[in-house]
């Protein structure tokens, strides 16, 4: 019930174009299956039922309406829009005349419910590539000089390694950069990441 209540308060916040359009939007979502439930996330209203199925939103000057599984619905009717365009699937939406008809609406969250129904997933996201650190030869040399701080050092995660190469490169004279890789060396040995006064204790 609050949810319910909160969708209605986000509708009536809304622009006055937008209010008549988010409450036809949810009419034909409820019409397409009366199972489906509402909730607030992100602070917009989400259409759900055995997981995410659609959800809509309004801007100072245009509406948009989105399916959490559009890149597995089949667009038949070619009402996908560049998401470039705006952040839901059927473009900016700023009247009536910018909507497929309702039926088409309609059969697209029925579709996007089937595919929560027979439970299909959203294919992972492809993790991106790990770029190879590349750690400058003075700084292995200045390792290999202290047994101690290489063997820490071949022990740290990547990101602990890259702050310490970030920061020996980001120096602005060869003096700051001497300097730092003093401390480094010295930090190392004694196991501290770059950043380690900031950690919490």
């Amino acid at each position: 019930m609050k949810t319910i209540v909160a969708v209605d308060q986000y509708i009536a916040n809304s622009a006055a174009f937008a209010i008549p359009i988010l409450e036809h939007l949810r009419n034909l979502v409820h019409r397409a299956d009366a199972r489906i439930e509402e909730k607030m996330k992100w602070s917009m209203p989400f259409f759900e039922y055995k997981g995410t199925v659609c959800h809509m939103a309004a801007f100072k000057n245009h509406c948009v309406f989105g399916f959490w599984k559009g890149s597995l619905i089949e667009d038949e009717f070619g009402i996908f829009k560049e998401r470039s365009e705006a952040m839901g699937l059927l473009g900016k939406i700023k009247s009536f005349n910018d909507l497929p008809e309702d039926d088409v609406l309609m059969a697209y969250i029925q579709q996007a419910v089937q595919l929560n129904e027979d439970g299909i997933k959203l294919p992972a996201k492809p993790k991106a590539e790990l770029k190879e650190l590349i750690i400058p030869q003075y700084f292995i040399d200045a390792l290999a000089e202290d047994p101690k701080a290489l063997a820490v050092f071949q022990n740290f995660s990547n990101s602990n390694k890259k702050d310490y190469v970030l920061w020996l490169e980001e120096a602005k004279t060869e003096a700051t950069k001497l300097e730092r890789l003093d401390t480094a060396i010295e930090w190392i040995a004694d196991g501290k990441p770059r950043m380690w006064k900031y950690l919490k204790k």
